[in-house]
């Protein structure tokens, strides 16, 4: 048996077993995803809660004063940067955070290349799909920024499994490949597991389908299969260079043609690189 199909093989017995080993959610941040969604709950329990790790309370004031949330005054406590930011975007951004520590474990030194350019592609996606939600839709566009953040989110278990596999380490175009036809799948599956909703489960099991129709109204996975498409412009091994925009039913759902989906992303760069700079300074 090839390595290539001996690694697939493997990973499939892991899923079927239930031994594929899923990154974890850490509590405090499930803890605030519930907090956010129930209405009784009032933002100083919600500070409360986040003020009980420090660097998280740190990162989010930082993230409150940023150029693209900053406001006339600086924010100095939790209570203030919650109240700037709301609910949703609390709860989004303190999720990124926390998910951007599972790139950068002490453990993962053969593949921490990688993992770095899956973090920062997942980061232009996020801003790719923040503008567009903004500007064409009445979606969250804070939700769609953390669409674009875990849509590849299943591609991190594979590599962590690759790592006993050298000889697909070594073969980054059969490495490629599996994670092609398998990110999704998996990408699910983490997502279930972390008790995120339907429709982002929707993201990262679809948005690499360019022919996807489900719907007459654009969702979060339209808005990804976009950004997605933006962000790999230009890039020397684009997948998906002999890709027809114009056949991609995603583009008409927001009400553009890939052309002034182009327009858009020159006229918006400034407001994606802020965002950008959320998840990767």
């Amino acid at each position: 048996m090839k390595s290539e199909e001996k690694f697939v093989a493997t990973l499939l017995d892991d899923i079927a077993k239930g031994k594929l080993v899923l990154p974890s959610l850490p509590e405090v941040a499930y803890k605030i995803r519930k907090m956010v969604d129930d209405p009784r709950v009032s933002s100083d329990k919600l500070a409360r809660l986040i003020g009980t790790d420090a660097a998280l309370s740190a990162r989010l004031i930082q993230v409150a004063n940023s150029p693209f949330f900053r406001g006339l005054n600086t924010v100095e406590n939790v209570r203030t940067a919650v109240t700037r930011l709301g609910g949703v975007c609390v709860r989004n951004v303190i999720s990124s955070l926390v998910m951007s520590q599972l790139y950068q474990a002490k453990e993962i030194t053969p593949i921490k290349k990688e993992l770095h350019s899956l973090w920062v592609h997942g980061a232009k996606v996020a801003a790719i799909s923040h503008v567009l939600a903004k500007r064409y839709t009445q979606l969250n566009a804070d939700e769609a920024m953390l669409a674009g953040l875990i849509h590849d989110i299943g591609t991190l278990p594979i590599l962590k499994r690759a790592l006993d596999f050298p000889d697909i380490l070594a073969d980054k175009e059969a490495l490629q490949r599996v994670i092609g036809y398998m990110h999704t799948d998996i990408g699910k599956l983490i997502l279930e597991d972390w008790h995120f909703p339907a429709e982002l489960l929707t993201v990262a099991a679809e948005h690499e389908n360019l022919e996807r129709d489900a719907n007459p109204v654009a969702d979060y996975t339209d808005i990804v299969i976009i950004a997605n498409l933006h962000s790999h412009m230009g890039k020397a091994n684009n997948k998906y260079a002999t890709t027809d925009w114009n056949k991609v039913p995603a583009f008409a759902k927001l009400g553009l043609t890939p052309e002034q989906s182009i327009a858009t992303m020159t006229e918006a760069q400034k407001e994606i690189a802020e965002v950008q700079k959320l998840f990767t300074a």
